[in-house]
């Protein structure tokens, strides 16, 4: 076998096959979640929070409370973008992708910040400031926690976010030791940068699907 599937199996060798079936299994449903919000399709939140539930779990065994706030606040967050995105503005048209306004653009920049003490706030009290991998959490929690308010909201510069945050994860997940995840934020980063580009076409054009 080549030095690097060695490597990649390595990673695994003393994690226990539940833990192993569930990554995948969320990895899955969380890919699919981001390729149906490419498609500006409903069913990015169910399967969404499928994912998310899933890796709130596998976090919390991991001790990794950054990310596993990131799954809460998506879980939760996708309960919310499931209700705006259903809302319909007339009798026959539903919520549309807009850009950013001003005071969004300000709200977004509280959120961030919010985020950062917050989280810092969490790692100080568990006293889990034990790698730099935590700092890094810390920036990319605050950084996913307002791309997804974004997307609750329809926001086409949701996607610049989710590009900037799993750019920076790809590295670090890989460096914990999450081979799979790692490998899903990689997809995760070419889907978004389509899905911007989808979504900016879109802007402000009448949706009578969800589909």
């Amino acid at each position: 076998m080549s030095p690097i599937f060695d490597w990649f199996f390595a990673q695994y060798q003393n994690v226990p096959t539940h833990l192993v079936i569930l990554e995948i299994v969320a990895v899955v449903f969380g890919f699919l979640s981001v390729w149906y919000a490419k498609q500006d399709n409903i069913l990015v939140y169910p399967t969404g929070i499928i994912s998310t539930a899933i890796f709130v779990y596998i976090l919390a065994v991991y001790a990794l409370l950054g990310d596993m706030m990131i799954n809460a606040y998506y879980f939760s967050m996708s309960i919310y973008g499931w209700y705006i995105w259903t809302r319909k503005v007339d009798e026959t048209h539903y919520t549309p992708i807009t850009k950013t306004t001003k005071k969004e653009h300000k709200t977004s920049i509280i959120i961030f910040i919010a985020t950062l003490i917050f989280v810092f706030a969490v790692y100080q009290l568990f006293d889990n400031w034990n790698s730099w991998t935590a700092y890094v959490d810390t920036f990319t929690t605050a950084i996913f926690f307002v791309g997804m308010w974004l997307m609750a909201k329809k926001k086409v510069e949701n996607w610049i976010y989710w590009i900037i945050g799993d750019l920076i994860s790809i590295p670090l997940y890989l460096y914990k030791g999450l081979v799979f995840s790692s490998f899903q934020y990689v997809l995760f980063t070419v889907v978004a940068i389509y899905g911007y580009r989808a979504w900016r076409k879109n802007v402000n054009k009448l949706e009578t699907s969800l589909l």
